[in-house]
């Protein structure tokens, strides 16, 4: 009888290892959620290596980037649990979505999917061997619905978390698109008058005023430009190596919690990142316990995605004591990172025994203060770079017309 390896997960949110034997793929998974626990990886063993089931796939070419956005992701989510819920099974359901997909990586991932499910393989299992495409909070909430029968209806509330997450994500940056905009012309429109402006009014300077001396301002501005002339390709070097550098510092742990205790420190724009990163975890929490995944593996999965370093570390400290049987309320509060109501909710949702629904109340309030914050901000931001646009370029263009004045005047 043909031996299989697994990997699984326990109630605890423990990583648990094997070896059983069993006719199929399907059946070998089937004896691992017998004894409790959710499999991630069930592999078959060929000539004493194990093999995964899915190693004979074919693959399609390399793909770089993600094969599918959020906004895409959720659409199919949605799809999905719609033909689920209408009573078509799983594989055919995948089939279907496939045929209709225009996204070729996309494409080839549903039908890699399909695959396993034909091989015998669980969903979640079949979802967790694409990472890129399927989070852990994806491949978790799949394999609680497929634990407690539900899955349905938590593919539809998965759906439904990830298009408000994308929503969310979406007023956020069309807020920041504007005032970035305005930075980015306007580098842009100095650098353009320092480098080509500038240089030619000095010679006509020269000629028509025969030595005699600049206005002050007039005088800055051509210092300014014969600095950026004579060096700009080491100020463009420069703004490279800092965001190389950046880049370097965000790729190590120690580096990401630097500049994650930079960002909420940072007036206004701190309180917003904190807020949206509460928002998150609470939303991902509560999601993932509505849906029956225990609060230990719950707890991992709200810390990864949780998108701060300073909060994920402080995720890590509340994992440990609730692991060690303290409640989540005092585990939040020991850490000093999270807001007030956030812990007093969550008290109240422990003694209630609707944990869950209380951090799904949660999110929704600070959601509509991320977006209060959000309007105000832009609100703010839009007349204070028109005003900054518009001091930096006209401050430029005095200094160049004062003396115009002066020549028109020697001339009268």
């Amino acid at each position: 009888m043909p031996r299989f390896h697994y990997t699984a997960i326990d109630r605890s949110g423990h990583q648990r290892d094997g070896v059983l034997e069993a006719p199929t793929g399907e059946q070998a998974v089937a004896q691992v959620k017998q004894t409790g626990l959710f499999p991630t990886r069930v592999a078959a063993e060929a000539e004493g290596r194990p093999v995964s089931l899915s190693a004979r796939r074919r693959r399609g070419p390399v793909v770089f980037g993600r094969p599918v956005n959020a906004r895409g992701l959720g659409e199919f989510t949605r799809q999905l649990g719609t033909l689920v819920q209408a009573g078509l099974p799983l594989l055919r359901s995948l089939q279907v979505l496939g045929r209709q997909e225009r996204r070729p990586a996309f494409r080839r991932i549903i039908g890699e999917l399909g695959e396993a499910l034909a091989a015998g393989d669980s969903l979640s299992v079949a979802l967790a061997r694409h990472p890129r495409v399927f989070a852990k909070l994806y491949v978790g909430m799949v394999r609680a619905g497929e634990a407690g029968g539900r899955m349905e209806v938590v593919l539809l509330q998965l759906a439904r978390f990830l298009e408000k997450a994308e929503r969310i994500r979406r007023r956020i940056v069309a807020a920041l698109y504007y005032p970035v905009a305005v930075l980015t012309v306007t580098v842009l429109i100095v650098a353009g008058l320092m480098l080509f402006v500038v240089p030619k009014f000095r010679v006509i300077f020269q000629e028509q005023l025969r030595g005699a001396a600049l206005p002050g301002l007039t005088q800055a501005v051509m210092a300014a430009s014969d600095f950026v002339g004579t060096h700009f390709l080491w100020m463009a070097l420069a703004v490279g190596a800092v965001f190389a550098l950046q880049a370097a510092v965000r790729a190590t742990a120690v580096g990401q919690r630097w500049t994650s205790a930079l960002v909420l420190g940072t007036p206004v724009v701190g309180e917003l990142v904190r807020r949206t990163a509460v928002a998150r975890f609470a939303r991902t929490l509560g999601t993932l316990m509505g849906n029956g995944v225990p609060i230990l593996q719950a707890l991992q999965i709200a810390r990864d995605t949780c998108g701060n370093a300073v909060l994920a570390a402080a995720l890590t400290t509340v994992h440990d004591r609730v692991q060690a049987g303290s409640a989540v309320a005092a585990a939040l509060e020991s850490t000093h990172c999270f807001p007030d109501m956030l812990v007093s909710l969550v008290a109240v949702g422990e003694e209630t025994g609707a944990l869950a629904e209380m951090l799904g109340r949660v999110a929704d309030a600070y959601d509509e203060e991320v977006d209060t914050a959000v309007g105000g901000l832009t609100s703010l931001l839009e007349p204070l770079m028109i005003v900054f646009l518009a001091l930096t370029v006209g401050t430029i263009v005095i200094a160049l017309f004062l003396p115009i004045v002066r020549i028109i005047q020697t001339m009268s």
